[in-house]
């Protein structure tokens, strides 16, 4: 079987990849909006709202993890030459399910934030947070869900510019509602949880009506989708979960020491995110390359997209290291002018030259493993690395040796090391055996 130029493969993947990018850094710069307005009200706001989304994070991964394999399994069907089209409505019915069960979980938690330990002028706005952004959860799922659904079909650019124009929805909504105007009076965080709620059902609704206008589809039922769903979508969004709470409850445990060192998690976990994003993209480009590839069972193009795919998000991550080592006091000052803030969260800012690296392997080899449908040692991956390596680490490091917030991303750095060595072992291990 005769294999294409490696530029080729490069270019197919950019194709996908670079609008995903573009509309992830737009998901991330919502985020950012929240924390440029949010460190602009008051470092409280700051930190509560650091903490809820922290909670609310994890309790959303489920969704979105679930949710998250649509692209991949509707990419392998399409390499089966099967029609998939008719899954867009057992894809939304998916997403409200998904949404009803993580809203009523919220709701379930929001009773334990006074019970936790957090300064006590911030437990009330954190549970307001909550409580709105559980009135949310089926818009932000909607949406996950339709935009996995066009990424099987590598329809990439509408979603894509959607989230982008969402950037100065969400940024206006904020101003509005955090500061007040007019008739409306200043909320703070709960002001911030409103602008959320009405961005995601605003993208969620705009990309099912953008489905319905491009895919006239009747009603279709297949219980064998969900299950097939569940079945991929498991593992991932355990996985996902694994992760995000790795990271989220340092920014609960910091912030049961002062808010601050939430409000400090949360602005580094918005840094090493944002460029995060660009790996993260073509990991996402990688597993619908690869998908149709291992559907086909085309083995050359599976490795040749896999290894170019893995270079690329490694060039952008070394690049995006040599910035975060050479102006780590300039791009921190772009979230906040506290001095406290910016001392606590500079030191990390070296870390991350290292984290960096490592991440984009991690993001890379996971993607491939969601094409080949090896999603099962993404969660045990994740599972060990943060979870018997990280958090024990950082835990000790950070409180027992006081490093306190380094301390925590120096497990973090473990944590990345070993995911990229599992994965490829496990990856080697099925390559071998269904290919030799």
């Amino acid at each position: 079987m005769n294999s294409k130029p490696i530029t080729q493969y490069a270019k197919e993947l950019l194709n996908i990849a670079a609008p995903i990018i573009m509309g992830n850094i737009g998901f991330i710069l919502i985020g950012v909006g929240d924390i440029i307005v949010a460190g602009r009200h008051s470092t409280d706001t700051f930190a509560a709202i650091s903490i809820a989304a922290a909670i609310v994070n994890c309790i959303m991964t489920i969704a979105i993890g679930l949710t998250s394999s649509i692209s991949p399994l509707l990419s392998n069907y399409r390499g089966q030459r099967k029609p998939i089209k008719r899954y867009l409505y057992p894809s939304i019915r998916f997403a409200g399910i998904l949404a009803i069960i993580t809203g009523f979980i919220i709701v379930g938690f929001i009773p334990l934030i006074a019970k936790m330990g957090f300064e006590q002028h911030l437990v009330k706005p954190i549970q307001q947070y909550m409580f709105i952004s559980a009135l949310g959860t089926f818009g932000g799922s909607l949406h996950h869900s339709m935009k996995e659904f066009l990424q099987a079909f590598e329809i990439v650019l509408f979603p894509n510019l959607l989230t982008i124009f969402s950037v100065f929805l969400n940024i206006i909504l904020n101003i509005i509602f955090v500061f007040g105007w007019g008739v409306i009076p200043s909320m703070g965080a709960v002001g911030l949880a409103i602008a959320s709620l009405i961005v995601r059902y605003f993208m969620g609704f705009s990309l099912l009506i953008y489905c319905r206008m491009i895919m006239r589809v009747n009603n279709y039922h297949e219980k064998g989708y969900y299950m097939s769903l569940v079945k991929i979508g498991l593992p991932i969004a355990l996985a996902i979960l694994v992760e995000f709470f790795a990271f989220n409850i340092i920014a609960i445990l910091m912030g049961r020491i002062a808010g601050v060192y939430a409000a400090a998690q949360n602005l580094v976990c918005t840094i090493t995110t944002t460029s995060f994003m660009i790996p993260f993209a073509i990991s996402n480009a990688i597993a619908v390359k690869v998908g149709f590839s291992n559907g086909a069972k085309n083995y050359v193009d599976l490795k040749r997209y896999a290894v170019t795919g893995t270079v690329m998000s490694e060039i952008f991550m070394a690049f995006s290291a040599i910035i975060f080592l050479l102006f780590p006091k300039f791009i921190i000052g772009i979230f906040t002018k506290d001095v406290e803030l910016i001392n606590i969260a500079l030191p990390v800012m070296f870390i991350l030259v290292v984290f960096q690296l490592f991440d984009g392997l991690q993001i890379s080899l996971s993607g491939i493993c969601k094409g080949v449908k090896q999603t099962k040692i993404i969660l045990l991956a994740n599972f060990v690395a943060y979870w018997l390596i990280s958090i024990p680490l950082g835990y000790t490091l950070g409180l027992k040796y006081n490093l306190k917030l380094v301390g925590f991303w120096i497990g973090l750095v473990s944590s990345a090391v070993i995911l990229c060595l599992i994965m490829i072992v496990q990856l080697k291990r099925y390559f071998v055996k269904k290919y030799y």
